[in-house]
């Protein structure tokens, strides 16, 4: 796929396709860890030298993905199991003390469906700052002071998503900030079906070819732990996997192989901007479903937040379905 501008947010997707490109099982920099439960897999990438980094195009860090075909399906089970991992793995980024004060981010533009997971998930959260002045010390153990904001995109606002989240931090100093961002992804399989955790902060747009300002510990001065569900892939990605998948399904025609095969990453390129463009350009693509889709994904990532955040919340009784309702 050489030659092809794949983009992808999901650091999982480029280690992949590193190794598939370069026929290598591992890149040097990159640890790799991955288990299994019931409907989630869930990998663990830690890239740790910057050389790695560059050829991932990811910052150095750790990426948790979470990966549960099952959630296409409703499934309230599927759901919570994928709470209850997504719990685990943020927890395990992220040690949060008693008393310390998160804020949250929801990023994104509400007015566009793919793009409006992270408002979606905002209006969702048990938001407390504004009480724990209020409650008596008996009545705040288990809830910590949580704060939220969907600031939207610079289109809606003119104003960069990184200044608002900036001028809040600098306001409030909470000891985390959560980023919660719509990802593009390289396989159209991943879409909603796939949770990335990271400890590196974020770069809004970055997926779709938009140039921010990134939301990171460098730029605030705290931990930033970035949340992300691709809800898009790049028509250009679908296209080029169509083409490998004809070499493939007609390799016994050889006619057809061989013109097909004599093509290089270059022909390919051409031959995808030649449909794409200029018309169509960067095109997105999203399921049909979108709607319900985005909905059923806000409601699982504010159930798991809201576990996360509040201790109090406790995940063996039905505290968390009924965040999911």
């Amino acid at each position: 796929m050489d030659g092809v501008p794949i983009r992808t947010d999901l650091a999982n997707e480029a280690r992949q396709f590193v190794q598939a490109a370069r026929g290598v099982d591992s890149i040097p920099g990159v640890e790799v860890e991955e288990y299994s439960t019931t409907e989630c897999r869930v990998t663990r990438v830690r890239v740790t030298t910057p050389e790695a980094g560059r050829e991932l195009g990811k910052a150095p860090g750790l990426y948790v993905t979470i990966e549960a075909p099952g959630l296409l399906k409703r499934s309230r089970p599927v759901q919570e199991e994928v709470a209850q991992t997504f719990v685990r793995e943020f927890n395990n980024l992220v040690r949060l003390g008693d008393d310390d004060e998160v804020f949250v981010a929801g990023l994104g533009n509400w007015q566009a469906t793919p793009d409006s997971l992270g408002p979606r998930v905002v209006g969702q959260l048990l938001i407390t700052r504004h009480l724990t002045g209020l409650l008596p010390p008996e009545l705040r153990g288990g809830l910590r002071s949580v704060a939220a904001v969907a600031p939207g995109v610079m289109g809606l606002t003119g104003i960069e998503t990184s200044e608002i989240i900036l001028a809040v931090t600098n306001r409030m100093r909470p000891d985390v900030v959560v980023c919660i961002d719509a990802l593009a992804a390289r396989s159209a399989e991943r879409i909603l079906t796939t949770i990335q955790l990271a400890d590196t902060g974020i770069h809004p747009g970055s997926g779709v070819g938009n140039k921010r300002v990134g939301i990171t510990r460098e730029c605030l001065g705290v931990p930033v732990i970035a949340v992300g569900v691709p809800t898009v892939v790049h028509a250009a990605t679908i296209a080029h996997e169509t083409i490998e998948l004809l070499v493939d399904k007609f390799r016994n025609r050889a006619q057809f192989y061989e013109i097909v095969r004599e093509m290089d990453a270059e022909d390919k390129r051409e031959l995808i901007n030649e449909v794409l463009a200029p018309s169509l350009g960067d095109l997105m693509v999203t399921p049909k479903e979108i709607d319900v889709l985005i909905l059923e994904m806000s409601k699982v990532l504010a159930g798991a937040l809201n576990a996360a955040f509040h201790p109090k919340i406790d995940l063996d009784r039905q505290d968390l379905t009924e965040y999911l309702q």
